[in-house]
């Protein structure tokens, strides 16, 4: 308020001084040396300015000429704008071969203040911009004043900010070795595969400060998968892939590389085949009914990912849980995709599953076979009776007599297993999984010794 009030009393000042020295004073001498000019007759005269007439057309033009020089220099005091322009640019003079410059702004606002129509002009007019010249500054801090150059020296501007501290560093460099790194893989086409990249160069020069140098652990080139024109299996050059520096964690590392693009040449494939697909019942049956049959309405899907997972996937094992399970029942199965496979032929299928009275058949005399055995041990039944078990076999009748021995696997896990006489338990696999399979026998002993 203080401000205001202070703005305004100079303003009523000016103009007082203004109508005195413009108005007031050449009219009070107009009129003395206009009655000198009457002499004798300047009482009439003085009774001719006295009439209400003559007043009022004198005060009229009196308060004409008041408002025109009034308005016309309070306009040039109030006439004031002020516009911000924001974001421009700081340009930094110095040997930037040399030395690296921190603390910088990239860009400033500016206050421009002044007439409307000057305002205007500046904004139209070229201008050199903000600067600031760092020449002949060594290495280390300086509290640095930035500046703008316009052509209109009518106007007054103020920088947001206008003073900065910067720092100078020498300028080192080193050679840092190419990775890449693929950018939105998840939008390649998922029958696709990138099973090979190759640079046109292994090497890049990292120029900077000697701390920001010690802080890059990897130059990579980073190849964009929106950036390749066509997807389709082949090979492919990629020009003007950008390079960028990262520290250990992760973090990009702010530091300049020569050269900053480099070219990617890409071999993109399709691996694909074809395996069956195996319905795995899980959970216990209700009591007396055993699985007749598995039905799908898929068999076998193509399997689509990288060549290790296509090549190391056999089959495509589907869950169905059957537990308390007294009818035939149908599933809906969503398919899931084993690691390294990017897509399945089939998202989903559906198993059929058949449910049939449960009866029970023994296979006597099935050998023994032990599993995950250390390789400098060796191991022996104690008795005849520990080498073979009688295994029961639990589905329905025609599955159950359709068995063979030899699709019957009884086992024992020796893992974690050392020297000395073992009491194990045994185990029974199968290769019908609508089967149940168990050893009369439950536990045999073996003895284990070295090699």
């Amino acid at each position: 308020m203080k401000k205001i009030s202070r703005v305004f009393l100079k303003l009523f000042k000016l103009i007082a001084s203004i109508i005195d020295k413009l108005l007031v004073t050449p009219i009070t001498r107009f009129i003395l040396w206009f009655m000198n000019l009457f002499g004798k007759n300047a009482k009439s005269f003085d009774k001719f300015l006295s009439k209400k007439s003559t007043l009022l057309v004198v005060s009229l033009i009196l308060a004409y000429i008041t408002f025109f020089m009034v308005d016309r220099d309070s306009n040039a005091i109030l006439d004031q704008y002020a516009e911000i322009l924001y974001d421009k640019p700081v340009t930094a003079v110095y040997n930037e071969e040399s030395y690296v410059v921190e603390g910088l702004p990239e860009s400033v606002d500016i206050t421009l203040v002044g007439q409307k129509r000057h305002i205007f002009l500046a904004k139209q007019s070229p201008s050199q911009g903000v600067s600031v010249d760092l020449t002949g500054l060594s290495t280390g801090n300086h509290k640095v004043k930035l500046k703008y150059t316009q052509a209109l020296k009518s106007l007054d501007y103020k920088l947001d900010p206008s003073t900065v501290t910067v720092t100078i560093y020498e300028k080192e460099s080193k050679t840092a070795t190419l990775s890449y790194d693929i950018l939105h893989q998840d939008n390649l086409n998922s029958k696709l595969y990138i099973s090979n990249i190759e640079l046109d160069r292994t090497t890049a020069i990292i120029k900077g400060a000697e701390y920001k140098l010690k802080q890059v652990a990897t130059v990579k080139a980073l190849i964009d998968v929106d950036a390749i024109p066509r997807q389709q299996a082949g090979e492919l050059t990629l020009k003007d892939v950008p390079l960028a520096a990262y520290d250990t964690a992760g973090n990009r590392v702010d530091v300049e590389i020569v050269p900053t693009n480099v070219t990617a040449k890409l071999t993109i494939t399709s691996p694909s085949k074809k395996v069956p697909v195996k319905v795995v019942p899980t959970g216990t049956l209700a009591f007396g009914k055993s699985i007749k049959s598995l039905t799908t309405d898929v068999s076998t899907i193509t399997i689509y990912g990288t060549q290790a997972a296509i090549d190391s996937t056999e089959q495509i094992e589907v869950h169905v849980d059957v537990d308390k399970l007294d009818k035939d029942k149908t599933y809906k199965v969503t398919l899931k995709k084993p690691s390294g496979v990017t897509e399945l032929s089939n998202k989903t299928i559906t198993v059929n599953v058949n449910i049939d009275n449960s009866i029970t058949k023994e296979f006597e005399n099935v050998a023994i076979v032990t599993e995950n055995l250390d390789p400098k041990y060796k191991v022996q039944a104690l008795t005849e009776e520990d080498r073979q078990v009688t295994v029961v076999v639990s589905g329905s009748e025609e599955t159950v007599n359709k068995v063979d021995i030899s699709s019957i696997h009884p086992y024992i896990d020796l893992s974690n297993y050392g020297e000395g006489t073992h009491e194990v338990e045994v185990k029974v696999s199968g290769d019908d999984l609508k089967l149940g399979y168990s050893s009369k026998t439950k536990k045999v002993t073996v003895v284990i010794s070295a090699k």
